[in-house]
């Protein structure tokens, strides 16, 4: 879906940022150009950011290897 149609930004554009790193509204407006136009997009953008921050796995070490190698 497009979230901003002012620079034709979708929310899978925001979500590919959340994976390479990015955290924030600010840094998706200097790197996609999100919200420099009309501005309308950014309340449902920090939504998709959000939700994307909060759905990224982090991990942390490779237990599967560890049981493995014991």
């Amino acid at each position: 879906m497009i979230v901003c149609v002012c620079n034709n930004i979708s929310d899978r554009e925001i979500r590919q940022a959340v994976d390479l790193g990015i955290t924030s509204i600010v840094a998706l407006r200097e790197e996609l150009g999100l919200g420099t136009d009309c501005g309308k997009c950014i309340s449902y953008a920090r939504e998709v950011l959000h939700e994307a921050i909060g759905s990224k796995t982090v991990i942390t070490e490779l237990s599967f290897r560890a049981s493995q190698l014991a």
